[in-house]
């Protein structure tokens, strides 16, 4: 059987290092979903998987033939879905509510080939250590929350605010890759063959 194109439909680069575990070759090919239409009403988990799926959808839609993957993440705290912060000031009031506390980040992960799809969420509980007004202002101060799911990123520099997880830690970097490969497995993709 020939091999069909493999699409990422995220510009996400830890998404595509993720993606890269399991498939040598493939596209990227962003999806244009907004987000901000996801209906407010979903909780966490119908949150990610509608926007995973939508972001799918929408790149195989154009790319019938191909293996389009698609995810969506978010933190959240206190029943509040925190996304990528809007500046700086954004970036320090999550950290604040992050905290000394511990969190869930959900993420929704999407499988289409033309007509056919699955799709699903992971949940991984992330506890932070206790954070001053110091901590956070250097922490912002390196721009690495500017981009993140709950400003911060346990791959990267906010690994030092992590003081353990219960769950997939991929999830939280923005790719459960064992639901993923499951989903794959549904579509004929068995991710430990050559």
């Amino acid at each position: 059987m020939p091999r069909r194109e493999v699409i990422l439909a995220s510009a996400s680069p830890r998404r595509r290092e993720l993606l890269s575990l399991i498939f040598g070759e493939f596209r990227i090919v962003p999806s244009g979903f907004d987000e901000r239409l996801v209906p407010p009403e979903l909780g966490p988990s119908e949150h990610v998987t509608h926007s995973a799926l939508m972001k799918a959808r929408d790149i195989a839609a154009q790319y019938p033939e191909a293996l389009v993957v698609g995810a969506d993440t978010v933190v959240v705290v206190d029943s509040t879905i925190l996304g990528k912060p809007l500046d700086a000031a954004d970036a320090a009031r999550m950290l604040r509510m992050l905290g000394g506390r511990t969190h869930q980040v959900y993420t929704g992960v999407a499988v289409a080939r033309g007509e056919s799809e699955a799709s699903g969420f992971e949940c991984t509980d992330v506890s932070v250590r206790a954070l001053d007004d110091a901590i956070i202002a250097r922490y912002v101060a390196t721009g690495e929350p500017m981009d993140k799911a709950g400003a911060y990123a346990i791959q990267g520099r906010g690994s030092v605010l992590i003081t353990g997880i219960d769950g997939c830690y991929f999830n939280v970097v923005g790719l459960p890759i064992y639901r993923l490969s499951r989903m794959l497995e549904e579509f004929g993709i068995h991710p430990l063959e050559g």
